[in-house]
């Protein structure tokens, strides 16, 4: 996936890779767990993430983003959007050094990320318990930036994702969305 980031004070677009492996892992592929996500509540003390979330955090854009429904006869995919715009989610990135690359070659650090994570239940019509935390435009360069602390950071987040999560609205969506071969625009058409 693409996200922004923020290096040397110049935003950059890299593909990045969804599951977080730390900078600190002997093995990139094999790493376990890679999570694809990270609680806003643990994600700037945690071991795992707390030094990405102090150095190295991303916006990742997305049309919107699945949640599930359980029923009886299956999971019940849902397309949770903001219409009329993109959404913002804020993340984490980790910056891997292959040990079998020279350190002069440009593919020695894999990138790899985890969304930040929060309580749902301030979105209307919400169906999952989480959510991705958001982000305005107002809050890009606070967010990329290397001037606010770790208790600002999460203040903007929450408040920012409050902001988002008032605009959202969902539908469902055809079950092929539950397979990982299927692809395509029209996997967020709405079902009804």
């Amino acid at each position: 996936m693409y996200a922004v980031r923020q290096r040397h004070r110049q935003r950059e677009l890299p593909q990045i890779s969804w599951g977080f492996v730390p900078s600190w892992a002997k093995d990139f592929q094999k790493q376990r767990p890679k999570p694809i996500n990270a609680r806003i509540e643990t994600v700037a003390t945690s071991g795992m993430f707390k030094r990405a979330f102090a150095t190295n955090r991303c916006i990742v854009p997305a049309q919107g983003y699945y949640e599930w429904v359980v029923r009886e006869d299956g999971k019940e995919p849902h397309f949770v959007h903001e219409p009329g715009g993109a959404l913002a989610m804020a993340g984490v990135v980790s910056a891997w050094p292959d040990p079998t690359k020279p350190e002069d070659d440009p593919d020695k650090w894999r990138l790899s990320l985890a969304i930040i994570t929060r309580d749902a239940h301030v979105a209307p019509g919400e169906v999952h318990d989480r959510m991705p935390a958001f982000l305005t435009p107002d809050g890009y360069d606070a967010w990329l930036g290397d001037g606010a602390g770790t208790n600002d950071l999460l203040a903007l987040l929450d408040r920012e994702s409050l902001e988002v999560a008032a605009g959202l609205e969902q539908y469902e969506v055809a079950r092929t969305v539950n397979s990982v071969r299927n692809d395509g625009p029209h996997l967020i058409e709405p079902l009804f």
